[in-house]
């Protein structure tokens, strides 16, 4: 039985931060899901798995409207399911028990990297690089925020100069911000070591390329792509930090295919 199990639409880069740390630390972490648009069609639940016909009719009365992402679709959530995901969002990440929910990529994160604390240290190797590592963490919610509104309006086709200027800034913020915590030339943001703040800044930007797959819905708008050409000139450490995370062997098998798929659409 793994020590943890997570349900969420695929591919998910805030997923793979998971998945990452379960490759660093030894920790057994299964992920169960599908496509967005398939998960209207599975049940929300521990044991999630997708609905036959017949359980379709018997849990008419569990059907819930969506939010973020499936706005108004029917979805079938389980009262267990709600107990242990108050909010009722995915990822959605369980205990061994199935009655302990974990909710927030991040917080999912630091599950594996607590579970596998004594194989590698992720967490840092004491309070203050672990309060660090929070910092880090707390700040790429904020650029996450403005991240999942500008690509929830790329791919819904209501992006507009307001959503993209937010999106920009946010980027800017956070890159800034990482750029001035590898200086000078630093391998991790915090300590010697890859922790769960480098794992975060890899997923984020990694689903921040979605960007490259929607740059027509931004020329209709007469926006430019906030990943632009030269944004590396601006940010040069951070993204040789995350050029160095997507090839490391415990990164790689999630990120780097993701990565290379996104970036064949911007150089089309």
């Amino acid at each position: 039985m793994a020590a943890l199990r997570i349900f969420s639409y695929l591919p998910n880069p805030r997923v793979w931060k998971a998945t990452i740390a379960a490759r660093f630390c030894g920790v057994d972490v299964e992920v169960r899901g599908a496509s967005g648009k398939e998960l209207r069609d599975w049940l929300w639940d521990y044991d999630a798995h997708p609905l036959t016909e017949q359980e379709r009719a018997s849990l008419s009365s569990l059907a819930r409207t969506g939010r973020v992402g499936l706005t108004g679709a029917q979805l079938f959530k389980t009262d267990a399911f709600m107990a242990a995901q108050p909010f009722g969002n995915v990822p959605a990440a369980f205990g061994a028990d199935g009655k302990v929910g974990i909710f927030e990529s991040n917080s999912i994160m630091r599950a594996v990297a607590r579970l596998g604390e004594a194989n590698f240290p992720l967490y840092g190797r004491d309070a203050y690089e672990a309060s660090r590592i929070d910092s880090f963490l707390d700040v790429s919610l904020v650029f996450a925020r403005d991240t999942q509104i500008y690509l929830l309006a790329l791919s819904g086709g209501t992006v507009d100069a307001a959503i993209h200027a937010r999106a920009k800034d946010a980027f800017a913020i956070y890159a800034s911000g990482i750029e001035q915590a590898l200086s000078p030339r630093r391998e991790a943001l915090v300590g010697n070591g890859i922790s769960i703040a480098d794992i975060c800044l890899a997923a984020e930007l990694a689903l921040f390329m979605n960007e490259h797959a929607r740059t027509e819905q931004l020329q209709k708008q007469g926006l430019d792509k906030i990943l632009h050409p030269g944004v590396q000139d601006a940010y040069p450490l951070m993204f040789a930090h995350f050029a160095r995370l997507v090839e490391h062997e415990h990164i790689r098998p999630d990120l780097k295919p993701y990565v290379e798929k996104l970036r064949s659409k911007a150089a089309a």
